[in-house]
C-alpha cells in the first residue's frame, strides 16, 4: 500500500490550496480516508475524514467551514481543499487509510488508521 501526498507549499494567509493523496495497492473505495497534520514541536492532530462512500465527513473544529475533504474513487485519490489559510495551519499534512469504517469522534484517532502517507509540508505566512 502506498499513499502519496502532494500539493503542499508556501502560501500567504487567506490563500487557498488543495492537497492530493494518490492511493495504490489497496481497494481505495473500501477504505475510510483521513487527513492529519503535525506542526513543528506539536503532536499529530486530526484534520478531516471521509467515509468509504464519500458522503459522510468529519472535521476538526479548527478547520470546519474552511477545509473540505473529498475523494475520487475513479482516480484513487483523496483531496483536501483548504481555504482561508491561517498561519496556524502550518504543518506537515499526512493522509491515512482505514480498512474499517470509523464513526463519529473515533475518526479523529490516528490509531484507527492502518496506512499512512509520507506527508506534504504546508507553510502559511502572515
Amino acid at each position: 500500500v502506498q499513499l502519496q501526498a502532494s500539493g503542499g507549499g508556501l502560501m500567504q494567509a487567506g490563500a487557498s490550496l488543495r492537497l492530493s493523496c494518490a492511493a495504490s495497492g489497496l481497494t481505495f473505495s473500501r477504505y475510510q480516508m483521513g487527513w492529519f497534520r503535525q506542526a513543528p514541536g506539536k503532536e499529530r492532530e486530526f484534520v478531516a475524514a471521509v467515509a468509504w462512500n464519500g458522503f459522510t465527513t468529519y472535521y476538526a473544529d479548527s478547520v470546519k467551514g474552511r477545509f473540505t475533504i473529498s475523494r475520487d474513487s475513479d482516480k484513487n485519490t483523496l483531496y483536501l481543499q483548504m481555504n482561508s489559510l491561517k498561519p496556524e495551519d502550518t504543518a506537515v499534512y499526512y493522509c491515512a487509510a482505514a480498512l474499517f469504517t470509523i464513526r463519529g469522534s473515533d475518526s479523529s484517532l490516528a490509531s484507527r488508521y492502518n496506512y499512512w502517507g509520507q506527508g506534504t509540508l504546508v507553510t502559511v505566512s502572515s
